[in-house]
């Protein structure tokens, strides 16, 4: 008994340093952000930007523009919004609420998209297991009647066992870990009580008479309370209980079953039309800042100025509270290519996979078809070369897709330039693009600063929507090129992503080693290509 009292006791005390270490994060970005459209100025020392605003000063701006359609694959895009409202695609060939596939293309009312992720009567799944969790429990089952000869050196089996180790300890380090935050909470608003105060300060708090294995906990709380303010504090411990709610209430719970919901027969990774049209899903937070960063209506006095001017912002909804499923990733970029987009983002990733062939096929698929993929490098702080993440351009072998850029993210300030957060990669990240305090649209007319690589893929995708906008006559190769050969290159060392002080040349960082620039990109497109 005093052996579990004793871990019981260190679980507690490492749960109250993560959340202090959360609480401590939280103040210290708790600063001000930059001018919302900072990375439209031109690229210096302390704004390092892609010189959109001079992009669109040019003579090759001024060029008759041709609508681009850019298919955002998300977790939901607000067509209301104010600021994308006049730029969502809408399907001319579908009549909206009848209840009939009008255009025959296997989904009824897709008037401006459609969600994979819900059931035909309306319901939307909102969390999902995270990938290695789906293929925890699919090895689980696999092998639960193994013998020695079906394990010995099955390389799926050795899989299985580091799997289940990781996902196995996480089920149990984050229930504890939910409780605790849980007894912090609840601690504090006893504290709070007996001071007699709505919003007591950090000496009122510490002032508390507890018992004396309490003591530690107090004080600390007090000194949360001094450094943050009991309200902010209050929203932090909700705001980390509402994160590990989801991890552990469904990411890590093996016996939710979302799949349930959208009725499909998920071992048929070909099957399509599931689903319903209902695009904005239950919390279309990321979705609209992606869309806005890509298109937000310029010029209209409100909000902020999207990257691109003529653009239509087709909404698909595949990626829950979770990972994404390959069948959903997959079908989602068929549908974007057989219903006109030209351009495809897609901000999310992962670290397993599942069935990479079936999304490979979609990626070729999409190329055959002349549309142009961006995708987020992730926020790992990895290297995608040693750690692969998951969608990315590798068909097999040697087979790379040309109509694929891979995106990582950078901040203002050019001696840090690449964000602390970024992935990266010599051979699997292509350029570098903003991805840090990027100002865009979020439900219910709102607006907010984002941090990610999920910000600087949609920067990048729309920079290509203006290029290929003023010359249609390109193919989505042909922008992948000039995005490419356009970067601007950054001499001299940055901080290595998720270290302190190592440092490395950026152009180490990526396969172009530059930071994607707009002016030099649209007037590049104007020279003749050497193909």
């Amino acid at each position: 008994m005093e052996s579990n009292r004793v871990i019981k006791m260190n679980i507690m005390k490492k749960s109250i340093l993560i959340f202090l270490g959360v609480a401590l994060s939280s103040a210290a970005f708790a600063q001000k952000e930059p001018d919302k459209h900072w990375y439209h100025g031109e690229p210096k020392k302390k704004n390092m930007g892609i010189s959109l605003d001079k992009a669109y000063a040019s003579p090759a701006a001024q060029l008759p523009s041709k609508t681009i359609v850019v298919a955002v694959i998300d977790g939901g895009v607000d067509i209301a919004h104010p600021d994308l409202k006049d730029v969502i695609w809408h399907n001319k060939g579908e009549i909206p609420f009848n209840n009939i596939d009008d255009d025959r293309n296997g989904y009824v009312d897709d008037t401006v998209g459609w969600n994979f992720i819900g059931g035909k009567d309306g319901r939307m799944v909102q969390y999902d297991h995270l990938e290695k969790v789906r293929l925890y429990l699919k090895y689980k089952e696999q092998f639960k009647n193994a013998n020695a000869d079906d394990v010995n050196q099955n390389p799926e089996y050795l899989a299985y066992q580091a799997l289940k180790s990781d996902v196995e300890s996480t089920i149990a380090t984050s229930k504890s870990q939910y409780q605790n935050i849980t007894d912090l909470k609840i601690a504090l608003l006893e504290y709070a009580k007996k001071t007699g105060k709505e919003v007591p300060t950090g000496k009122e708090i510490k002032a508390v008479s507890v018992n004396a294995s309490e003591v530690k906990k107090r004080d600390r709380l007090g000194m949360l309370v001094g450094l943050m303010g009991y309200t902010k504090l209050m929203e932090a411990l909700d705001q980390s209980l509402q994160g590990m709610e989801a991890q552990v209430k469904y990411q890590y719970n093996v016996d939710y079953n979302p799949r349930e919901i959208v009725g499909d027969n998920y071992n048929d990774s070909r099957e399509f039309g599931y689903g319903n049209n209902n695009v904005a899903g239950p919390d279309a937070s990321h979705g609209s800042h992606v869309a806005g960063i890509i298109g937000a209506s310029r010029g209209n006095g409100i909000g902020l100025d999207g990257v691109a001017d003529n653009v239509k912002i087709m909404a698909i909804r595949v990626v829950p509270d979770g990972d994404e499923r390959d069948k959903d990733v997959a079908n989602g970029i068929r549908y974007a290519v057989d219903n006109g987009a030209n351009i495809i983002n897609m901000s999310f990733g992962k670290g397993y996979k599942w069935d990479k062939d079936v999304v490979n096929e979609a990626i070729l698929y999409a190329q055959d078809h002349n549309v142009l993929l961006v995708h987020a490098a992730g926020n790992s702080s990895q290297d995608n070369d040693v750690t692969p993440n998951y969608p990315n351009d590798s068909l097999g072998g040697d087979v790379v897709a040309n109509n694929w850029i891979e995106v990582g993210a950078s901040q203002p300030l050019k001696k840090h330039l690449a964000t602390d957060f970024s992935n990266y990669g010599q051979n699997n990240v292509d350029v570098f693009a903003p991805g840090q305090s990027i100002y865009s649209t979020i439900p219910n007319n709102g607006y907010a600063y984002f941090n990610g690589t999920s910000m600087a893929s949609p920067v990048c995708a729309g920079v290509c929507a203006l290029v290929w906008s003023r010359n249609p006559s390109l193919t989505a190769k042909d922008v992948k090129m000039i995005m490419e050969a356009s970067v601007v290159l950054v001499p001299g060392k940055v901080v290595l992503p998720g270290t302190k002080k190592t440092k490395v040349a950026f152009p180490t960082l990526s396969r172009t080693g530059g930071l994607i620039n707009a002016e030099r990109a649209l007037m590049m497109a104007t020279l003749p290509l050497t193909k």
